[in-house]
C-alpha cells in the first residue's frame, strides 16, 4: 500500500526565551498517571501515519511501524536495537516545540506522545508502564536525544535546549521504550506507572487493575 509523504512544513522557530517560559507547563505533568494523546506509525522513512488504535507487540515494537527495518548503528550486526523499539515524548513539550497540529508533532518521529512528567527522576529506567488495558511497555536505558532533523524541524533553540543538562534529565527529547506486554492502545487511554522490573523479579504487586481501597 503506497503511503502519501509527510507534510514537512516545519512550525515557527521559537526562540530561547520562549522555549524557557514555556517549559513552566511542561514541568506540570503528572507524575504516576497521565493520558496517551497521539499514536504514530511510521510505515516508511519521513512518512507517518496518525493512528486512532494501535497494537503494541512484544516482537514488533507498534504493529506497522518501521522500527524493525530501520536497523540501528548500536547493534553489533546493524539489526534492530531491541531496546528502543518506541519512543515516547512528552505532549507539552511538543505542543510547545510544534504548537497544536498532531501533523506537526509527528515531524518528531515519535510513536507515542504523552501528557507524563517523563524526567530521569520520575521514570528510571527499567520502569514499566500500563498503557490502556492491556499493554505494558518498560523504559530503557537507551538515550534519545535531539538529531539534525529534529534542529530542521523545530529550530536551533531547541535543538539546544533538549541537548541541555536540563533537557536531559527532563528528557524533553523523550525516551526509549519496550514492549514486555502486548496490547491494542488508543489516543485518550490511561498511562500508569506499574513500577520498575526489579518490583516484578521480588514479587511487588505490578497489577494493571489494583484493588480498590476499602474494597
Amino acid at each position: 500500500m503506497d503511503h502519501p509523504p509527510m507534510d514537512t512544513t516545519a512550525p515557527r522557530h521559537l526562540p530561547a526565551a520562549e522555549l524557557i517560559a514555556g517549559l513552566a507547563e511542561v514541568d506540570r505533568s503528572p507524575r504516576g498517571s497521565g493520558r496517551l494523546d497521539l499514536v504514530v506509525r511510521r510505515p516508511a522513512v519521513d512518512e507517518r501515519e496518525l493512528l486512532a488504535e494501535g497494537t503494541l507487540d512484544i516482537t514488533d515494537g507498534l504493529v506497522g511501524d518501521s522500527w524493525a527495518q530501520r536497523g540501528s548503528s548500536k547493534t553489533g550486526d546493524g539489526s534492530a536495537h531491541p531496546d528502543r523499539q518506541l519512543t515516547v515524548m512528552n505532549s507539552r513539550f511538543v505542543r510547545l516545540v510544534a504548537g497544536d497540529d498532531p501533523q506537526h508533532w509527528g515531524l518528531a518521529g515519535d510513536q507515542l506522545f504523552a501528557d507524563l512528567d517523563l524526567h530521569t527522576d520520575a521514570l528510571p529506567a527499567g520502569t514499566r508502564l500500563a498503557v490502556g488495558d492491556e499493554a505494558v511497555i518498560e523504559v530503557t536505558a537507551e538515550l534519545h536525544n535531539g538529531c539534525a532533523k529534529f534542529a530542521n524541524r523545530y529550530g536551533r533553540d531547541a535543538h539546544k535546549l533538549v541537548w541541555s543538562e536540563q533537557g536531559r534529565q527532563a528528557r524533553l527529547r523523550g525516551l526509549y521504550a519496550r514492549v514486555v506486554v502486548g496490547g491494542v492502545i488508543r489516543p485518550g487511554d490511561q498511562i500508569r506507572v506499574l513500577g520498575t522490573a526489579a518490583d516484578a523479579t521480588e514479587g511487588t504487586a505490578m497489577t494493571l487493575n489494583p484493588p480498590v481501597q476499602g474494597a
